[in-house]
């Protein structure tokens, strides 16, 4: 299964960082940034806010590969484990979905540079929302 039409993709924030979509099927997806100075903190190196909200969509991604017809989500608790300073250079994260209960599942994500080295581990806890509780979502 892809995304479900209804969520709106690719998101502002997406434009807004550079995020690119690879696709999500079946509990897994693949995200991308061409990480430069402009995602830079005051050391020089990527922000690591910036890490963990490519690590977020990928996560989020994989999450909503699996939601069924009037199923939305909200993220209840993210993690990031910071491996490797980034200064630049192509980043693949991807996600995968390790359990999904019937509203609750557990979701990880791993960040790699261009020579497949990992940068940082991310895990993310989402809850699916139903009826009432997905409305406006």
């Amino acid at each position: 299964m892809s995304l479900p039409e209804r969520f709106r993709f690719p998101p502002p924030v997406a434009d807004l960082i550079g995020l690119e979509f690879h696709g999500a099927e079946d509990g897994r997806s693949r995200m991308s940034l061409e990480a430069g100075e402009r995602h830079s903190n005051p050391m020089g190196t990527v922000h690591g806010g910036i890490l963990c909200d490519l690590a977020d969509a990928a996560m989020g991604t994989a999450w909503a590969s699996q939601l069924g017809d009037g199923e939305t989500f909200t993220t209840l608790e993210l993690k990031i484990n910071y491996l490797r300073p980034v200064w630049a250079g192509s980043l693949v994260a991807e996600g995968r979905v390790v359990h999904r209960g019937r509203s609750i599942g557990l979701v990880e994500c791993d960040i790699r540079d261009g020579d497949g080295r990992l940068l940082a581990r991310a895990s993310s806890t989402c809850m699916t929302l139903r009826g009432d509780s997905a409305a406006g979502r």
